[in-house]
């Protein structure tokens, strides 16, 4: 393998015909870079879009009311009706599976915005009655004092947690903790601050919202005995869409809705897009492979067509070295390691211009919410270089298999 004399051999006979040489390595260079071009920006596309799932529990949904389209038990059709706080227990106590229950409010209705006060400043933020537990449901994280408890509520305290961009058009420098904030003409101390967790917003900007006690939004701001919706966080290897089901269910028989009427409930289900989103990106990362892989056999193939043509043109070499005492292990040998010459001369480069446009492409990317670090796993490159030299060897091997079909004497009298 490091005889100096055959290196020289290999080199001296690539070079005779280096436009041959030079096409053969591009083919196996470029089905290299395709592989690895194709995964990574699969992946930067894949990170960026089931990156906005980051801190967003994925086996949840959410469940809402909605007018009904169908008469029933006297009543009309598009009645108008709410959740109340007996639906709390009892899709607790009723809907096996669920691992979080957690009721909301919202003031001014879904996407409303209110006015809040600090001295002489205001702005308009998103204001939601919430218990503890949403904080598993929702993409926040906290960053300066606590989130809501279950004292708070029992205790209907009138306290609030802020996300930042209230922080930064409220108090700008000023610390926030301690302070109260005005809404609605009623006051709450603020006790805490979040920050979300993920570039995507599903639905308001986590950084504009305000959470205050669910059971003091209630009296505080007139939505006594009501639900405007539930998120609902399954516990592990449970199917959400069977609990949405379940819940829609309970709730029309408690509700009095034609259990057949489908638009009398809104819900989304986060593990059902959440698993659409997983498997585009899987198959995407499957068809990479496939065209990618074939590229490579591609190019491998040309690799075999070459030795082929070259053996051809070495018939009398090969008989030369067979009378004069070359053994068949030395002549294959020397034919796959020419082969594999070629093949990793050619990867390598590949691979080191598709690393290239990745980190270029990383660079022109940076900062944007729908493609983030494209790039693969440096074991994904190993197992491509890996395949890429199987396949170089068995190019070599099969050429040289057919140059041990020549005999001597015959190889001698070629022209």
């Amino acid at each position: 393998m490091f005889d100096a004399d055959r290196w020289s051999e290999i080199m001296m006979t690539l070079s005779r015909n280096k436009l041959r040489s030079f096409l053969t390595m591009f083919g196996v260079a470029w089905g290299i870079f395709m592989l690895v071009v194709m995964l990574g920006m699969g992946n930067g596309l894949s990170n960026a879009v089931l990156g906005g799932f980051e801190g967003f529990a994925t086996n949840s949904c959410f469940i809402w009311t909605m007018p009904t389209t169908k008469p029933y038990a006297g009543f009309q059709r598009n009645r108008n009706f709410n959740f109340d706080n007996e639906d709390i227990q009892l899709i607790r106590d009723h809907v096996p599976g669920i691992d979080v229950c957690s009721p909301q409010l919202q003031l001014g209705g879904w996407q409303g915005g209110n006015n809040v006060n600090y001295k002489s400043k205001t702005a308009a933020f998103s204001i939601y009655g919430a218990e503890p537990e949403v904080i598993t449901v929702e993409s926040v994280r906290i960053v300066k004092g606590r989130f809501l408890n279950k004292q708070d509520l029992n205790e209907e305290r009138k306290i609030c947690v802020i996300g930042l961009q209230v922080v930064e058009l409220l108090f700008d420098k000023e610390e926030p903790l301690g302070k109260y904030i005005r809404i609605n003409g009623v006051y709450f101390q603020v006790v805490g601050v979040t920050k979300k967790k993920s570039s995507a917003e599903m639905g308001d900007n986590p950084d504009a919202k305000i959470y205050v006690p669910f059971t003091t939004f209630q009296k505080a701001f007139n939505s006594l005995n009501e639900v405007h919706w539930f998120s609902i966080v399954a516990k592990p290897n449970e199917d959400v869409a069977r609990i949405e089901k379940d819940i829609k269910a309970l709730m029309a028989r408690k509700h009095r809705v034609d259990p057949t009427d489908d638009n009398a409930f809104g819900s989304w289900n986060m593990q059902d897009m959440y698993g659409k989103m997983n498997g585009l990106f899987m198959g995407i990362s499957a068809i990479s492979w496939i065209v990618g892989v074939a590229s490579l056999i591609a190019g491998v193939i040309g690799i075999g067509n070459i030795m082929l043509v070259s053996i051809k043109e070495r018939t009398k070499e090969i008989g030369i070295r067979r009378s004069i005492g070359a053994t068949p292990r030395m002549i294959v040998s020397q034919i796959v390691q020419e082969a594999l010459t070629l093949i990793f001369v050619a990867g390598y480069f590949g691979l080191v211009a598709a690393v290239g446009v990745l980190e270029l492409a990383s660079s022109l990317a940076s900062g944007s919410d729908f493609f983030k670090n494209p790039g693969v796993h440096f074991s994904v490159a190993i197992i491509a270089f890996t395949v890429l030299m199987f396949f170089g060897m068995l190019a070599g091997f099969f050429p040289a298999m057919r140059a041990l079909k020549i005999k001597a004497v015959d190889a001698l009298r070629a022209d």
